[in-house]
């Protein structure tokens, strides 16, 4: 077999596996209201990061307003899985996340970043603690590619489906 032909082998090999991967696999995306205000909301939010970068993270923070209320809020990480700004559980903001698990074994973190590399946005869902909660629910996550000073990063926001 010529080297090249066993790369090609082990590039499908390897893309196959990444696909029918569970670590991340999602299952079909959410049509809910609830998912259409969501990617709204994000879009909105990656416009405001698009044209004021970091500054737009003081609106993020502000509780009771369009984009920190009840369960929801935005967050934004960079594409090293570095959170840079998450409004409901800010101890995380200056951590990584890289290769962090939910509680069925999803790489959730690294599949969003997946996600925004190679589709620009889209949805991923993983079990997440609710804010106040001790057991995981499901959530939906919405995740969009945005530029933040010039680097590249994603911003997000979810839904919980229990």
């Amino acid at each position: 077999m010529s080297d090249k032909a066993l790369f090609t082998g082990i590039l499908l090999l390897a893309g196959l596996f990444c696909t029918a991967s569970p670590t991340f696999s999602q299952s079909s995306r959410p049509t809910s209201e609830t998912a259409k205000q969501v990617e709204a909301l994000v879009d909105k939010a990656a416009a405001l990061i698009d044209s004021k970068g970091k500054a737009a993270f003081s609106d993020f923070r502000i509780k009771g307003s369009e984009w920190f209320h009840g369960d929801t809020y935005i967050f934004v990480y960079d594409l090293n899985a570095n959170v840079l700004l998450n409004p409901a559980f800010p101890a995380r903001e200056g951590t990584n996340v890289h290769g962090q698990k939910d509680t069925n074994g999803k790489l959730f973190h690294d599949a969003m970043i997946q996600t925004v590399e190679t589709t620009g946005s889209g949805w991923v869902d993983y079990m997440f603690l609710k804010p106040g909660q001790t057991r995981p629910s499901h959530k939906w996550t919405y995740v969009k590619a945005v530029r933040i000073n010039g680097a590249p990063g994603l911003v997000g926001s979810g839904f919980y489906s229990e």
